[in-house]
């Protein structure tokens, strides 16, 4: 009985954090093709799109300006 309710819970977390993710997802500035692949990997791969989308998502890691106007402090 005790396993039933770990999974219960944990099914329940992973489901508002992917409610949470996809929500994101639609809420960015990213194109519309993009938020359509972002949707698909969080629905057919929940805890790995979830993961994915919260390193590379539309805070994940920048890339950093390159041009000496940017670089002057």
């Amino acid at each position: 009985m005790e396993t039933s309710i770990f999974w219960t819970a944990a099914t329940v977390i992973v489901l508002i954090l992917d409610i949470w993710a996809l929500v994101s997802v639609w809420k960015s500035t990213k194109s519309s093709g993009t938020k359509l692949g972002w949707t698909v990997l969080i629905f057919v791969l929940p805890m790995v799109g979830l993961a994915i989308w919260g390193i590379a998502g539309p805070r994940g890691v920048a890339i950093p300006p390159t041009s000496d106007e940017h670089s002057k402090g």
